[in-house]
């Protein structure tokens, strides 16, 4: 079963850096989310996959029964998810008004800080 997580990650996580490193907007944006679905899941795996019981104490006790699982990692991907929903909320709409302000999905079109006849800065002062 860790096999198989860990080959996951891997490659949520090469996927996701194959698409960042892409010039399209949109490929970056689904590489983000790509990318950090894989580091969650890599949280998850490092927190040991078990099938053991919620970390619930019944009433009457002061400990659990017996062996529980840790609730750490699933707070940290819980978190870590609604981060990143609404990171690509904002980043998915920044997207959409260069694309409207620039009619460009391509980085290497949108080069309106650094037109490409402009005079080249000087290389030594």
């Amino acid at each position: 079963m860790d096999y198989v997580l860990a080959a996951l990650v891997g490659l949520f996580i090469a996927l996701g850096i194959y698409l960042l490193l892409s010039r399209s907007v949109i490929r970056m944006l689904i590489g983000m989310t790509v990318f950090g679905n894989g580091v969650n899941l890599l949280i998850f795996t490092a927190g040991r996959v078990t099938r053991e019981i919620a970390p619930i104490i019944p009433p009457g006790l002061d400990v659990p029964a017996g062996p529980i699982a840790n609730p750490l990692p699933q707070a940290l991907i819980l978190t870590a998810i609604v981060i990143g929903f609404s990171m690509f909320s904002f980043l998915l709409v920044l997207a959409f008004r260069a694309y409207q302000t620039l009619d460009a999905d391509n980085t290497d079109n949108m080069r309106l800080a650094e037109p490409e006849r402009a005079p080249q800065p000087p290389l030594s002062y």
